[in-house]
């Protein structure tokens, strides 16, 4: 008697059963029940199009607001990633019909939302933004690392319905709505630096996501090797052409983040003026030569140039290059209500 092949192993050679295997027939059920799950998932209805429009408002504000709590919620109402998970495997199997609506669903989702945040910022007429919205302005690597986890975990919860309960955590590990909002919201201000940013990390989303269940799908047995090899190749270099970009981000933020452990070491362990110093924030311009480094802090005594000079020359050691300081100082004065002038 001869040896019967799992499951998996019968997916992605062919998706025509014969008559006389019980086996491929249960197999080709399977195939058309993910597909037609995935299609109701990925349709342009009025329940998605609801929560694409709830969950930008809660978004939007949320960010407008600064408040991550509520940026969250957002995150969990919004459908975004069920046609991108559709798009994937329409993708990846040849299923055009699929692959379109998935795609149409997406780009009406993306674009209402962008509008309507667009809007919400031109009612709001806020003058700056605060730390949640610049934060989604700056993509790097660790964005696509995340994203491909979550939509390794997507993909694999479609054919898995033990893990499908995971998929809220999903969506909130990956973001994708909140990008979206921030890309109106800089619109609505004209500021283009800042809606690139966002459409750069919800592109990295978008592709990290795809590129992740397409290898999901295959390594459940959903494709075989011979005929998603083009897709996924074309998947890769898509994914790839955002490293280089990603990767300055990167190097930037690891940097900075160097920079700013340096300098409140300093301040610190510096002198006793410097002791007395709270940085609130430091912002560096690394097109200049040397680096410019504008520190905003608070102080009770004011900060001589040669203390700058000092600071300039510490952090020189340990960076191993010359940086520029500028100090922001803002003055620290206690008023109480019980505070008499004396005559």
């Amino acid at each position: 008697m001869s040896e019967r092949k799992p499951w998996y192993r019968h997916f992605g050679q062919r998706f025509t059963p014969r008559p006389t295997s019980p086996q491929n027939l249960e197999d080709l059920e399977q195939l058309q029940q993910i597909q037609i799950t995935l299609g109701a998932e990925s349709q342009l209805d009025t329940p998605y199009l609801v929560l694409v429009v709830g969950s930008c408002i809660i978004a939007t504000l949320g960010l407008l607001a600064n408040s991550a709590a509520v940026i969250i919620g957002a995150m969990i109402v919004a459908p975004l990633m069920m046609p991108i998970r559709g798009l994937a495997f329409g993708a990846l199997i040849g299923d055009l019909t699929l692959f379109r609506r998935a795609f149409l669903s997406l780009a009406v989702g993306a674009g209402v939302a962008i509008l309507l945040s667009c809007g919400l910022g031109l009612v709001a007429g806020l003058s700056t933004f605060g730390s949640e919205i610049l934060a989604r302005s700056t993509p790097n690597l660790l964005d696509l690392g995340i994203a491909i986890a979550a939509g390794a975990i997507c993909g694999y919860a479609s054919v898995e319905p033990k893990v499908s309960a995971t998929l809220p955590g999903t969506a909130i590990a990956v973001a994708l709505m909140p990008p979206v909002c921030v890309v109106g919201l800089g619109l609505s201000q004209g500021n283009w630096v800042l809606s690139w940013g966002a459409f750069l990390l919800f592109l990295t989303n978008f592709l990290g996501i795809a590129l992740a269940c397409m290898v999901a799908f295959l390594l459940a047995g959903y494709a075989h090797w011979t005929k998603a090899r083009g897709v996924l190749a074309v998947a890769t270099l898509l994914t790839s052409g955002l490293v280089v970009p990603l990767g300055i981000s990167f190097v930037e933020l690891t940097r900075q983040n160097r920079l700013e452990t340096n300098l409140r070491k300093a301040l610190l362990s510096g002198t006793i003026t410097f002791q007395r110093v709270e940085l609130i924030r430091t912002q560096t311009n690394w097109q200049m030569h040397p680096p410019e480094t504008r520190l905003t802090v608070r102080a009770q005594e004011p900060i001589t140039p040669r203390q700058v000079k000092l600071l300039e020359a510490f952090l020189e050691r340990r960076m191993g290059q010359k940086f520029t300081l500028v100090f922001n100082v803002n003055p620290i004065q206690e008023v109480r209500a019980d505070d008499t002038d004396n005559p």
